[in-house]
């Protein structure tokens, strides 16, 4: 059985004794799958495979390994960097919320550096967003902690 490739930039399109069948360059997916039939099952080699479809030789085994593992699904894209906001769990946005309820005036510096000598790692910026995500900002200014612009006076 052997197969013949074109490959343009938006598509591949292989033929085959029967027939052909065309494969869009969006769907990843099988873009993907095809790669891995070609690199396993031609006698190119897999480097070579693997320039041919943009990867290189590292990620072509990663390609691999997911689709060894958990079949087509793993060959999708998944999301990048953290999964979930680990930094503001609800016990961490319970006790900004506390600090802001004792001290209506605390800034979001002053709230983060009581957190932080309580031992929870948190940025200003993160105990600004809990402030934002609750309504808690103070009236009158852009951002919590900072004088509201003054206005020049003649």
């Amino acid at each position: 059985m052997e197969l013949t490739v074109e490959q343009s930039e938006d598509r591949i399109v292989v033929v085959g004794k029967g027939g052909s069948l065309e494969l869009r360059s969006d769907d990843e997916i099988a873009w993907k799958l095809f790669m891995l039939i070609e690199g396993e099952c031609s006698s190119r080699t897999r480097i070579a495979t693997a320039g041919k479809y943009g990867f290189s030789r590292q990620r072509y085994c990663q390609i691999r390994t997911a689709f060894r593992e958990r079949g087509a699904e793993g060959l999708a894209s998944r999301k990048r960097g953290p999964k979930t906001n680990y930094r503001r769990d609800g016990d961490t946005k319970r006790q900004i919320v506390r600090h802001r309820y004792l001290d209506p005036d605390a800034s979001a510096e002053v709230v983060g550096q009581k957190l932080r000598q309580d031992g929870i790692q948190i940025s200003d910026r993160t105990v600004y967003r809990v402030f934002k995500e609750y309504g808690l900002q103070k009236k009158g200014s852009t951002k919590t902690g900072q004088n509201p612009t003054r206005t020049r006076t003649n």
